[in-house]
């Protein structure tokens, strides 16, 4: 498969003005990255919205945005687990309210879960304004944007077998591969970052690894998601990429894996 040169400039440059804000928002922690992450939630809650109703898609957004807010506003202002059984409550809620307005309780219901999860672990994992905190949320960043990207290039450059051609059929084995080796060295990478809390290269790469795999897998899961509602892209709101949900798909499956990692990770005695 060619280079698409035009298609690689506008992702680039889409990553050089994002990403930075991105990074910036993590660093600073505590109420920004909550701003964010409301911010986020918005946006990506009317996407859902207008990908699963599209012909009544403002009461959708409504409930699922709503959901989604008091989720993330209550896991950064309690703990964790208050933010999870707000967010399965307000799963309910949303589907009920959808079906009272002739929409789909499932695709609501599952939007808030598919979004809310990884919110509200991102606000779990930055753990207000500690270097720890920072760590986790950059690991999570850095092994997805280096499976993307690799997988992207070496894809591209090796082509070969494609590996799921029914829901996503430029992706390839060669460029799968490629990015479960730079989410791996991402992984690996990042413990250099000081007073973090790294545990150690070994299960830092294996957490990059298990990242990699996930955000990958996000990516092919939302491909299946906008065939079974029949849109090519969610959004138009990056250029170069579609819409944010186009962006942060495999990020999203990757956190959730990260957090799972950490978890494990204080289990074991492995990092804090």
């Amino acid at each position: 498969m060619a280079f698409g040169v035009r298609e690689m400039g506008m992702r680039t440059a889409s990553a050089v003005v994002l990403a930075p804000l991105a990074v910036f928002a993590v660093w600073l922690g505590g109420p920004w990255i909550l701003g964010v992450m409301l911010a986020a939630c918005v946006l990506l809650a009317v996407e859902w919205a207008r990908m699963s109703a599209r012909m009544a898609w403002k009461p959708m957004f409504g409930a699922v945005a709503a959901a989604l807010a008091a989720s993330v506003a209550m896991a950064h202002a309690a703990d964790l687990s208050f933010g999870l059984v707000m967010m399965v409550f307000g799963a309910c809620l949303a589907g009920l309210f959808a079906r009272t307005r002739g929409l789909s309780a499932v695709d609501a219901a599952y939007g808030v879960l598919y979004i809310g999860w990884p919110a509200v672990l991102m606000i779990w994992l930055r753990d207000g304004t500690s270097a720890v905190g920072f760590y986790w949320v950059t690991l999570a960043f850095a092994v997805t944007w280096a499976a993307d990207i690799a997988a992207y290039l070496v894809g591209s450059a090796v082509g070969g077998p494609k590996l799921w051609p029914r829901f996503s059929p430029n992706k390839t084995w060669s460029g799968f591969i490629g990015g479960l080796v730079a989410a791996t060295l991402a992984g690996v990478l990042m413990t250099a970052l000081p007073d973090s809390g790294a545990p150690g290269p070994i299960w830092s790469g294996l957490l990059g690894l298990a990242g990699g795999l996930a955000a990958m897998a996000g990516d092919l899961w939302e491909s299946a998601l906008k065939r079974r509602f029949g849109v090519k892209d969610a959004g138009a709101l990056i250029p170069g990429h579609g819409g944010l949900l186009d962006r942060v798909d495999g990020l999203m499956f990757a956190i959730v894996v990260i957090a799972a990692g950490r978890a494990l990770g204080r289990a074991l005695g492995l990092g804090a």
